[in-house]
């Protein structure tokens, strides 16, 4: 990082931050007291600070890192300044941890596309700031900054994970994998994904190395190959993975992450499932239909950069091009939402998040709308695919296991799970203009600040009962 890059980098985060404060005060000003799943978290690490490790609260459903880092924070930090007293551990003492853990997403996220696209000439420092910017500010994240949940230092975590793998330091991630696990147990899915990068180069090095000998001129890696180079990928995937010194060196390689995944395995037996405490309401499904809402998702919050004439004439053409291919995936995805469509219960009876609106407002108006829909999916899947051409055959697949792996077993629909895949595919398409960077920082800067209004300012109560409801994510 040069020294001017640095400069402007370091005031504009220092204004991030100062303006994450503001909001925050008026935020805790105007809910003081626990709100939501906070009402589980705050004083259960209440009871950590209390030195009580051995109580748990059943309702709680993740591993306490979020409890065990902000005791490791709390305490050193009261003790240094003489605090005592309720100030200790306060809803709005902790809070603030995700506001630190904020900050550190920002550096995190522009260190992650420094390194990804430190070949591209492109990528100017001024593209670099502003993405990292308005990832940071991403508005499902960013929301949850100002409340007492996981999500802040789940995704902290795990960017530092993925951080530390791209720099080829696999001990460290695979450590700051385990921190993320303790956060949420289905990052252990992003853990495998840090592994999967490096199978993926192993992969794309053999592959090429594999054509080269035959003389074939085009080396085709990328997802625009052919059905007949998809055929070759394949049957040169089974023979690499056949080769016994090959899978010993994949294992030597990525070992940090192997013992991270046998060890959860053990948990997963250990434990009787992945979720802890109350399971009633987090059974897995084949909920199929979650990735044509996080395609629609996708679009919807990259939209200054994924949709313009230009894609959606490749799209046309791509489906004159391959008519019959389209034509099987749209009976494939009808099929899916008419027999793979799950509703969890929390969705329908639950009124403050966003997603019953949707649901209800959309979905509900008839029974043929998540039919007509398809089309809609199929264009959004397709923007998806074409938005990281530039990547490998073989990360692309990875990504798509891992993508698959962690959204579709969940039964709720909740935006909240798409926060680190959205994060891991922005991170990795190509760095869009300086305008169209403007225009998605605009859009996050909107949707929150409505996001904050609703919040804040839009409280209703429900029939018989005086505990003020809040609009949220």
């Amino acid at each position: 990082m040069e020294k001017a890059e640095w400069y402007i980098f370091s005031f504009l985060s220092c204004t991030y931050f100062l303006i994450s404060c503001i909001l925050f005060s008026k935020f805790t000003r105007e809910q003081k007291e626990p709100y939501m799943d906070e009402i589980f978290h705050v004083p259960q690490v209440q009871k950590y600070c209390e030195g009580r490790f051995n109580e748990w609260d059943p309702m709680i459903t993740t591993l306490p890192g979020l409890y065990l880092v902000s005791v490791g924070i709390v305490k050193p930090s009261v003790w240094l300044v003489g605090w005592s007293g309720k100030v200790v551990c306060s809803t709005g003492m902790l809070r603030f941890i995700n506001l630190l853990f904020s900050s550190g997403n920002l550096y995190l996220i522009y260190l992650i596309l420094c390194k990804l696209h430190q070949t591209d000439k492109t990528a100017s420092t001024s593209r670099r700031i502003l993405s990292a910017l308005a990832l940071s500010s991403f508005p499902v994240l960013y929301f949850f900054t100002f409340l007492y949940y996981t999500d802040a230092g789940s995704t902290f975590f795990t960017l530092f994970a993925y951080l530390m793998c791209l720099y080829g330091s696999h001990k460290i991630s695979g450590l700051l994998g385990f921190c993320a696990v303790m956060f949420r147990q289905t990052n252990i899915i992003w853990v495998v994904f840090c592994a999967g990068v490096l199978i993926a180069q192993k992969l794309t090095e053999a592959w090429k190395t594999k054509l080269t000998k035959k003389r074939e001129d085009k080396v085709s890696t990328s997802t625009e190959a052919s059905i007949t180079e998809i055929k070759k990928v394949t049957q040169f995937m089974v023979e690499y993975i056949l080769s016994t010194s090959n899978v010993k060196n994949l294992i030597c390689l990525t070992w940090p992450y192997v013992m991270l995944l046998v060890g959860f395995l053990v948990f997963i037996v250990l434990n009787g499932g992945i979720v802890v405490g109350d399971r009633s309401s987090h059974e897995a499904c084949l909920n199929f239909p979650q990735l044509f809402y996080f395609f629609s998702f996708t679009l919807a919050f990259s939209i200054s950069h994924s949709l313009s004439y230009q894609k959606i004439v490749n799209f046309i053409q791509s489906l004159k091009k391959h008519p019959i291919f389209f034509l099987s995936l749209t009976a494939l995805s009808l099929f899916l939402v008419w027999k793979f469509t799950y509703v969890h219960k929390y969705l329908l009876a639950d009124n403050r998040h966003y997603p019953f609106y949707v649901w209800k407002k959309i979905f509900q108006k008839h029974r043929l709308v998540p039919f007509i829909l398809v089309p809609g999916y199929i264009f959004a899947a397709w923007s998806f695919v074409d938005s990281l051409k530039s990547k490998s055959l073989f990360w692309n697949l990875m990504f798509c296991v891992c993508l698959v792996a962690a959204i579709v077993p969940q039964k709720l629909l909740e935006f909240r799970y798409y926060i680190l895949p959205y994060l891991i595919y922005r991170l990795n398409i190509q760095v869009p203009s300086v305008f169209r960077l403007v225009l998605e920082l605009g859009l996050y800067t909107i949707v929150n600040a409505l996001t904050f209004y609703l919040f804040l300012n839009r409280t209703f109560h429900w029939s018989g009962s005086w505990e003020v409801q809040r609009f949220m994510w």
